[in-house]
């Protein structure tokens, strides 16, 4: 039996101004500020493996007037950490790295204020690096690479405190992870997320975007409100990082990722056990959670926000109800952490 949903949750996220004569489907009406000629989203909800809910909303890129699909590939922002945690933890499983190596064993150049950051540290933002965003110079307009970051805090000798002791979100640590990821395999990040976790989940349309390589098909472009009007942003000095949010993919390729999050087609059972633990409490951010490797946790669930210029994105995961929510989407405001959660209250089941 399942809840109905609550008519509550439905007013405050649309301002209260739900019709009390009109049937209107829940999930639409949750979704309206993506729908028409406005940057749009997808959105995927999952139940014990299939999907129950497959719908598009608004523009993938306006100037084209191209309509969202299910195969609109957005990028994934943060979501993107999960991937990399991954890869960390494939790379472990064969021997390749330890989670308790210190990052300067595989990127020596940074200083010695960061010799006792271990990569278990970096996954669950525990480190206490710099936040990479605030050393680049004022007035800087080309993008900054991987490379870049590292050489910025491998000339900043300090953290914000001492490696274990706090939590503070990085995406200066996801980024290192993933030269780590390089540096212990032997090839490029994209190339390796191709190889072992894309390829094998059949996640066909899903990579790891750089400028001059593989053009991104079916591609929705970012777009933020500005005075009334909508504005393409899809790009900022920030957005060729790669191992803290450079994915693109559809919600129909991320079905595939939250399948293979069951068993261990991909990840060992005591990988995805330590993905999913809470290791750290999070502080400083607007919901309560723990944090797992590229997870939050909160109750019984698992998820994972992603924000970047033009782009606000979540998966919430309820594994013990086997339902999933994936809200993807090409527009700077709302954050959807909310909707998903009201759009999953109908599929929860009665305790």
């Amino acid at each position: 039996m399942y809840k109905p949903l609550a008519s509550l949750a439905v007013a405050v996220l649309l301002g209260g101004c739900a019709s009390a004569t009109k049937p209107v489907d829940p999930t639409d009406a949750l979704m309206a500020r993506y729908a028409g000629d406005v940057p749009g989203a997808s959105l995927l909800v999952l139940k014990d493996g299939k999907p129950i809910v497959s719908r598009s909303y608004g523009l993938a890129n306006l100037e084209d007037h191209d309509e969202t699909t299910p195969a609109t590939n957005y990028r994934l922002a943060s979501v993107s950490k999960q991937f990399t945690a991954a890869a960390i933890l494939l790379l472990a499983e064969s021997g390749r790295l330890h989670l308790d190596d210190p990052v300067r064993h595989w990127l020596p150049t940074l200083p010695e204020t960061d010799s006792a950051v271990t990569l278990r540290q970096l996954l669950t933002h525990t480190g206490g690096l710099v936040d990479y965003e605030d050393l680049i110079p004022p007035g800087t307009t080309a993008q900054v690479s991987d490379n870049d970051v590292l050489r910025m805090l491998s000339a900043t000798p300090k953290t914000y405190f001492a490696p274990g002791t706090a939590y503070r979100y990085s995406n200066s640590g996801y980024v290192l992870l993933g030269l780590v990821v390089e540096r212990a395999s032997g090839i490029s990040l994209p190339l390796y997320l191709q190889q072992h976790i894309f390829r094998p989940l059949h996640m066909d349309h899903t990579l790891m975007y750089m400028r001059g390589g593989p053009e991104m098909e079916h591609r929705a472009y970012g777009y933020s409100e500005e005075h009334g009007q909508w504005t393409r942003t899809d790009q900022s000095v920030t957005s060729a990082t790669r191992g803290d949010g450079g994915i693109y993919s559809s919600v129909e390729d991320m079905a595939k990722w939250d399948a293979a999050l069951y068993d261990n087609r991909l990840l060992s059972d005591a990988s995805r056990k330590l993905a999913f633990s809470p290791h750290v409490k999070v502080t400083g951010e607007p919901y309560e959670a723990s944090y797992g490797y590229g997870w939050r946790i909160t109750g019984d669930t698992l998820w994972h926000s992603g924000e970047s210029i033009g782009f606000r994105n979540v998966i919430v995961r309820w594994p013990k109800q086997h339902l999933t929510v994936i809200l993807l989407s090409n527009r700077n405001e709302p954050e959807p952490y909310r909707t998903a959660l009201a759009i999953a209250q109908p599929y929860l089941q009665e305790p």
